[in-house]
C-alpha cells in the first residue's frame, strides 16, 4: 500500500501533526518518535486521500503557511517523503504541483 510521510520538526510537532491529518480528505496516523537532544519531532503517515489531489496539496500548503505564521520565531521544519520512490520535498519551498505530483502517488 502507498502511504507518504510528513515529517515535522519543531515545538509542538505533535499538534501540528494532528491538525495536518485533520484536513478533509485526508487519513492517516501519527507517531511521536524518541525524543533526542532537546528535538521533538512527529512522523504523520497519509495511508489515504479522498477528493481532489490538487485541492488537498493547496489545503496542506496552506496548513504549512498557517501553522508557521501563528509560532513565529519558532522552528518548524516539514519534509514529505514519497515511501515507494524515496522522494522527498521540504514544504517550506515545495510548490502546490510538487505537492500534488507526491499526493497522486496514492491513487495509484
Amino acid at each position: 500500500m502507498a502511504e507518504i510521510q510528513v515529517g515535522i520538526e519543531g515545538e509542538d510537532a505533535p499538534v501540528a501533526a494532528e491538525a495536518l491529518l485533520e484536513i478533509p480528505g485526508i487519513s492517516g496516523s501519527y507517531e511521536v518518535p524518541t525524543q533526542r537532544e532537546g528535538t521533538l519531532a512527529a512522523i504523520a503517515t497519509i495511508i489515504g486521500i479522498v477528493g481532489g489531489v490538487v485541492t488537498l496539496a493547496e489545503q496542506i500548503r496552506k496548513w504549512y503557511q498557517e501553522w508557521h505564521k501563528s509560532h513565529p520565531g519558532k522552528q518548524f521544519d516539514v519534509v514529505i517523503v514519497d515511501s515507494d520512490t524515496g522522494r522527498r520535498i521540504l514544504l517550506e519551498e515545495a510548490t502546490v504541483e510538487e505537492i500534488t505530483e507526491i499526493l497522486q502517488s496514492l491513487n495509484k
